[in-house]
């Protein structure tokens, strides 16, 4: 081969390696665009793993909290029955038992919801009777002890509630039509 020819030959390799340069240059640009994204799918879907098992977690304690909250309820009307047994009976061994009963309610998050003497309300009290009296929309007696597990009404108390009596009625010189027609207006 002679000098040109070799130089031709050269400069062809150059041309060809500066091709190849610019073509894995062209390749590593969107190779690297690539990788970006790919790193970000996998941070968003370890993000949405990670939502996942929070969401399990709290269906689970949810989950749990429904269930002891069902067998609770099923096990109130056992609970009145000593009670109503032990006011009977004042027996010390029913006692021991009845206060056995509420530490574990307790331990459990159950509380008994005060009703006796306090003001009415249908979020926690049932209205079984009404009374005349003084105090309006004042519980006057406990039929049956409401409980609750962290602010949700397992079962509401049912209560005898005061209503005024006839006398403080303002309505009570009109005749009989015109108290029923008030009453609903």
């Amino acid at each position: 081969m002679n000098k040109t020819t070799k130089t031709a030959a050269n400069e062809n390799r150059r041309d060809n390696t500066e091709q190849k340069s610019v073509r894995s240059s062209k390749h590593s640009a969107p190779s690297a665009v690539a990788s970006k994204e790919l790193e970000e799918k996998l941070k968003r879907a370890l993000a949405d793993y990670h939502n996942l098992e929070k969401r399990i977690e709290e269906e689970r304690k949810l989950l749990s909290k429904l269930s002891a909250s069902l067998l609770i309820e099923k096990l109130l009307p056992v609970l009145d029955n000593l009670e109503q047994a032990q006011s009977h009976l004042n027996d010390e061994g029913l006692e021991i038992v009845l206060k056995q009963f509420r530490d574990i309610l307790q331990v459990e998050g159950v509380e008994e919801i005060p009703a006796e003497g306090s003001q009415f309300d249908p979020h926690l009290h049932e209205a079984v009777e009404t009374q005349a009296g003084e105090q309006e929309n004042q519980v006057a007696r406990v039929l049956a002890k409401g409980y609750k597990i962290d602010n949700t009404v397992i079962r509401p108390a049912k209560v005898v509630v005061v209503k005024k009596s006839a006398d403080d009625n303002p309505n009570k010189d009109q005749p009989d039509e015109a108290k029923e027609v008030s009453d609903y207006a």
